[in-house]
C-alpha cells in the first residue's frame, strides 16, 4: 500500500477532528475518489457479517467495558454492531437515504449504553474502532482489487473520518442526555423514598430497596433532626440549613414547615437486634443499657456541636430501631422542635421530656397553666412577672433560694418571701412533690404555649 495511505490509517487511531471540514468544490479527482469509495463500500456491505464478527472480537480484546457486556449477552452486542455498521457503511454509499437512520441508530446506542452504565469513553472508543476497521477494509479492498485507484482514497479520507466524528458527537449527546434523565429519576426516587420513610408510609417490603438506594442499614439505629429557620431554603435544595459536627452523616429532606435530617447512629447494623442486657459475667450486651448510654452521649454531642444560623430552632428525636421506625423519630423530632424557645435553640427530646409532654397536648398544657398560674393574672403585670421569674429561677436552681437569689441579684429572703406569696395566691405548696411537678409543667406550658 502507498506510504501516504498507510500514514493516514495510522493517524486515524488518534482523536478525530473537532469539527467537520467545510464542504468543498468537488474536483474531477474527488469525483473519481467518491466512485472508488462507493465501489469498495458495496463490497464491504456484502461482507458485513464477517466485519461484524471481527469488530465484536476486537471489542472483546481491546475494550474491557465491552468485554463484560459481550460475555453477558453476545447476541445483543453483535446485533447492535451489525445494525450500526449496516447503516453507517450504507451512508457512505447513499448518504441521503441512510443519514437519518444512521443517526437514530447511534442515538439509540448512546441511550442504551448510558442506561446500562457503560462508560462513555468506552462507547466512543468502540465507534472509533469501528471507523478504523471500516476505513482499513476500504483501503485493503481497493489495494487488492484496483491498486491503481488506491491514491484516490486520500481525497475522501477526511470525509470518512468527519462522518465518524459526527456520529461520535451524536452518541455522546444522546449518552449525556440519558445520563441526566437517569440522574433526575434517581434523585427524584431518593426524595420520594426519603419522604416515605419520614412520613412513616414506606412499606415493609420496600425497606431493603430503600436501604440500598439511600446507603443506609435497614436495621441500624437512627435519630431525626428537625430544623426551622427564619429564612427557609428553597424547596428541594441540596444545601443543608445548618452545619453538623464533623463526621456526622445526614440525609436531608425538606418538609412543609421544617427541614429534616435522618441521622444514622454509630452502632453497627450487626448489633441492631436487642439481646439480654447482661451476660453471666455481669457484662453488658448490645441492645442493653450501655448502648442507650452511648446513644445518649452521641446525641448530646451532636446537639452540642450543631452550628445553626441565629434564631434557628432545632429538635432532635430519641433514637429508634431500624428504617421502619424513622417516621416515629420524625414525629418525636417535631415534638422536640415545638419545645424549642421561640427565639431559637436546640432541644434534645430525651433531655426535655416534660416540655415534650406539654407541647404534645397543647390544650391540656394551656389548661394546666391556667389552673395553676391563673390566680397570678389578678396582679399587676410587673408584680406577676417578678413572681414568675423568681419561681422559674428557684426551680432552675434545684430549689435553692441562695442560688436563685444570686441569679436574680437579690437576697435569699426576698426569694423566699416571693415564693410564700405565690403559695398564698395559688394554694400550692412548693415542698409538696405533686404541687412542684404541676408548677414546673405549668411554667413550661406558659413559656412554650403563650400566644
Amino acid at each position: 500500500m502507498p506510504q501516504v495511505v498507510r500514514s493516514r490509517v495510522r493517524a486515524l487511531h488518534g482523536p478525530p477532528p473537532v469539527a467537520p471540514m467545510p464542504r468543498r468544490f468537488r474536483s474531477l479527482a474527488d469525483r473519481e475518489a467518491v466512485a472508488v469509495l462507493h465501489r469498495a463500500a458495496r463490497v464491504l456491505m456484502e461482507a458485513l457479517p464477517e466485519l461484524t464478527d471481527r469488530l465484536v472480537e476486537a471489542l472483546r480484546e481491546q475494550e474491557p467495558a465491552y468485554r463484560s457486556a459481550i460475555e453477558a449477552d453476545a447476541a445483543e452486542i453483535w446485533q447492535e454492531v451489525h445494525h450500526s455498521l449496516r447503516h453507517n457503511v450504507g451512508s457512505l454509499i447513499q448518504p441521503r437515504e441512510f443519514r437519518e437512520a444512521a443517526h437514530r441508530t447511534s442515538r439509540r446506542i448512546g441511550e442504551v449504553r448510558a442506561e446500562q452504565g457503560l462508560p462513555l469513553d468506552a462507547v466512543l472508543h468502540a465507534f472509533r474502532m469501528g471507523g478504523a476497521m471500516v476505513w482499513q477494509d476500504l483501503v485493503d479492498d481497493t489495494a487488492r482489487r484496483h491498486p491503481e485507484d488506491i491514491r484516490l482514497l486520500v481525497h475522501v479520507a477526511a470525509d470518512v473520518w468527519n462522518f465518524v466524528d459526527e456520529h461520535c458527537g451524536v452518541v455522546a449527546d444522546a449518552y449525556r442526555q440519558t445520563e441526566r434523565k437517569l440522574a433526575w429519576r434517581r434523585e427524584n426516587r431518593q426524595r420520594l423514598m426519603t419522604a416515605a420513610l419520614l412520613d412513616g408510609t414506606a412499606q415493609i417490603a420496600e425497606l431493603p430497596d430503600a436501604a440500598a438506594m439511600l446507603g443506609l442499614p435497614e436495621h441500624g439505629r437512627y435519630a431525626v433532626l428537625a430544623v426551622s429557620t427564619a429564612r427557609r431554603a428553597p424547596h428541594g435544595t441540596a444545601q443543608p440549613p445548618m452545619t453538623l459536627p464533623a463526621g456526622t452523616d445526614a440525609l436531608w429532606h425538606p418538609g412543609p414547615d421544617a427541614e429534616f435530617a435522618i441521622l444514622p447512629l454509630s452502632r453497627d447494623e450487626g448489633m441492631a437486634e436487642p439481646v439480654a442486657p447482661a451476660d453471666e459475667g455481669g457484662g453488658t450486651q448490645p441492645g442493653g443499657p450501655a448502648d442507650a448510654v452511648d446513644e445518649d452521649a452521641e446525641l448530646a454531642a451532636l446537639a452540642a456541636g450543631l452550628s445553626a444560623p441565629p434564631g434557628s430552632r432545632v429538635g432532635i428525636s430519641s433514637a429508634v430501631d431500624g428504617l421502619a421506625a424513622v417516621g416515629d423519630a420524625r414525629r418525636l423530632a417535631e415534638t422536640a422542635l415545638r419545645a424549642c424557645p421561640a427565639g431559637g435553640g436546640v432541644v434534645l427530646l430525651d433531655e426535655q421530656l416534660p416540655a415534650a409532654l406539654v407541647v404534645s397536648s397543647p390544650g391540656l398544657g394551656s389548661a394546666l397553666a391556667a389552673r395553676v398560674l391563673g390566680p397570678l393574672d389578678r396582679l399587676d403585670p410587673a408584680d406577676r412577672d417578678v413572681i414568675i421569674e423568681t419561681l422559674t429561677a428557684w426551680l432552675d436552681s434545684d430549689g435553692s433560694a441562695q442560688r436563685a437569689g444570686a441569679r436574680l441579684y437579690c437576697h435569699r429572703n426576698t426569694v423566699l418571701n416571693r415564693l410564700r406569696r405565690f403559695e398564698q395566691l395559688t394554694g400550692r405548696c412548693l415542698t409538696r412533690p405533686s404541687d412542684a411537678v404541676e408548677v414546673s409543667l405549668a411554667l413550661t406550658a406558659r413559656r412554650l404555649l403563650a400566644g
